[in-house]
């Protein structure tokens, strides 16, 4: 396990792609309409991430094939040569991680997730864009004409989401330090390689790691809120002017609201890690960035 809370805020944006379509919904963008902000689950942040562990060939438990559950526990089972189900699942990452319900013939076991993220949004306004296309093929083969093709992107959003690494529940599913740095590393580098036709231009903006001195079990929460952006002059943008937001380079990422609360909690805090995409304008912060 792991012996230290630890909160993250993750940044990172978007631009004319769908950061996290509706299947209920004609796959169009998950959106607040009363405050103009784009969504995304934490179901779509833990997915970036186990795609990126798979790339680096690590054990995932829910590794994106279409299989039953008892047929993957068959699988892992064969692979690790062990019987005892918690024995097997702990071999996963994500499980560990993220947490696990399982439920295969006489066993069963349920691990709350160490590391639990919040829905993301953005951090301004932003369009939804419908788009039109022609199809590479006809519906028919009596048809003349090629079908049409519809989906929906967003011109641009720089999304926040934060979490919190719970050191309590790691006690039952096993996530371990390192396991939390295998998570910010895929956090990161699995944002760089959602290299899909509804998923390119994504790219990791800002990343933030305060880690609690030991025997500290509270935390600053919702680190996302404690961002705002502006203008480089340090003014606020209009409501208008925050749908015209098309780069990293239009605003500054204002982090004083945080950084305050950090001051606040300086007496429980071991250590806090930034790191920063070089096109990047950040201010209010007092800690040395890592630059990528």
């Amino acid at each position: 396990m792991f012996n230290k809370r630890r909160e993250i805020l993750f940044l990172y944006s978007v631009k004319d792609a769908n950061p996290n379509g509706d299947p209920l919904n004609a796959n169009h963008p998950r959106y607040d309409e009363e405050t103009g902000q784009i969504m995304t689950s934490d179901v779509r942040v833990k997915r970036t991430t186990r795609d990126e562990w798979i790339l680096e060939g690590e054990e995932v438990l829910v590794n994106g094939e279409a299989v039953t559950l008892p047929a993957r526990y068959d699988e892992l089972k064969k692979k690790y040569g062990e019987s005892n189900a918690e024995t097997v699942v702990s071999h996963c990452i994500d499980a560990r991680v993220f947490g696990a319900t399982f439920a295969v013939g006489k066993e069963s076991f349920s691990w709350t997730g160490p590391v639990q993220f919040k829905w993301g949004r953005s951090l301004h306004r932003a369009k939804v864009e419908f788009v039109q296309g022609t199809a590479a093929f006809a519906t028919k083969d009596t048809s003349e004409q090629r079908s049409f093709r519809n989906e929906y992107i967003v011109p641009f959003a720089l999304m926040a989401t934060s979490a919190v690494c719970n050191q309590n529940a790691s006690r039952y599913s096993g996530a371990t330090e390192e396991d939390l740095t295998k998570l910010s590393k895929a956090l990161w580098y699995g944002t760089k390689n959602l290299i899909t036709r509804s998923k390119m231009e994504h790219t990791p903006a800002l990343l933030i790691e305060i880690t609690y001195k030991e025997g500290h079990s509270s935390h600053i929460g919702s680190l996302d809120e404690r961002v705002v952006l502006c203008k480089t002059d340090g003014s606020a943008f209009s409501d208008e002017e925050q749908y015209k937001l098309r780069s990293l380079k239009d605003f500054v990422i204002d982090l004083s609201s945080l950084q305050s609360k950090i001051d606040e909690q300086s007496d429980h805090i071991d250590s806090v890690s930034v790191i920063i995409n070089s096109d990047v304008r950040v201010k209010g912060i007092q800690q040395e960035p890592e630059l990528r």
